[in-house]
């Protein structure tokens, strides 16, 4: 992978929609995003042409991802939220515009699609950070968001990941703009769960499951099987609350393609069991976890026993 440039308070910050334009449809989250990236982080957001436009077709959005890597005055690119498109259009990208310009990308969910398309080109970047989610998160961001964000931005060397205490799934409405100053009710954490006692190394990929199963569906190129030999795979679920039966179905996919057995490790992010349209209590997302853990710890094993 290719050395990424650690930037400094000043420096311009491309922020763009390549899936959903969110900030059309809540500008004010979108707003409130732009300012903990100026206030909290010291950087100078530079918007593009389809940042805010709804609708915007796969060209264009194409076009501000080429302009926003080729420009030697953006020092990283954040994407505003992800969708549910990036696959129709990512492969189709030229690679020198990436591949020379390496810088880092913050974004998730979608974005997995253009992240593995950078990871095929050397280029790494950030799972996360994405400017409607954790920078405009409702009252004030959360410290170890910050935290991290600061360590991925501004930092060098390694860093020991720590478990959050506290964490939300459930969340407040963007349409009324009231929330945005609601603090968001917190639960206690169960902290990590391992299965297997070996240490392993390597180069992360992965992303979004509904993202990796179309992924597969389009046939769109991923690392190869010797480059999965060195890979630690991190899975998450979206706010879509897949069903347990459907991410096993994915993690099977891998497996029958060889990668499961190849791969040093397996992370997989606690997953969001509370939507607007799936709301549930306490004890139904406890129960959702552990089956959604058990269906990949199952399927995983049956193709590799050691990782």
């Amino acid at each position: 992978m290719k050395a990424l440039s650690k930037l400094r308070a000043g420096d311009k910050v491309a922020v763009l929609s390549p899936s959903f334009a969110a900030p059309a449809k809540f500008p004010e989250v979108y707003e409130l995003g732009l300012s903990r990236l100026r206030e909290a982080f010291g950087l100078v957001p530079i918007e593009y042409p389809t940042t805010r436009k709804f609708g915007a077709s796969t060209e264009e959005r194409a076009k501000d991802l080429v302009d926003a890597f080729s420009n030697p005055d953006i020092k990283a690119v954040f994407a505003t939220i992800g969708g549910d498109d990036q696959v129709t259009y990512v492969s189709n990208l030229p690679s020198a515009a990436f591949a020379d310009n390496p810088k880092p990308f913050f974004g998730y969910s979608d974005n997995t699609h253009f992240e593995n398309f950078l990871w095929l080109h050397g280029v790494p970047s950030y799972y996360g950070g994405s400017i409607m989610t954790q920078f405009a998160m409702q009252s004030r961001m959360d410290e170890m968001t910050v935290r991290y964000l600061r360590y991925a931005l501004f930092e060098t060397g390694e860093r020991e990941l720590e478990a959050s205490l506290i964490y939300n799934d459930v969340g407040l409405g963007w349409a009324d703009v009231s929330n945005l100053k609601k603090e968001r009710t917190y639960e206690d954490n169960d902290g990590w769960y391992w299965d297997g006692e070996a240490s392993a190394e390597g180069t992360s990929w992965g992303g979004c499951v509904e993202s990796i199963d179309k992924i597969f569906q389009y046939e769109v190129a991923v690392p190869s099987l010797e480059q999965f030999a060195d890979v630690i795979l991190f899975l998450e679920t979206s706010e879509d609350i897949p069903s347990a039966d459907y991410v096993r179905h994915v993690v099977r996919t891998l497996g029958e393609r060889g990668i499961l057995e190849r791969v040093r490790g397996v992370l997989v992010g606690r997953p969001k069991a509370w939507e607007f349209d799936k709301p549930s209590t306490s004890d139904e997302k406890r129960v959702y976890k552990a089956v959604q853990r058990e269906a990949i710890l199952e399927t995983v094993r049956i193709f590799n026993s050691k990782c």
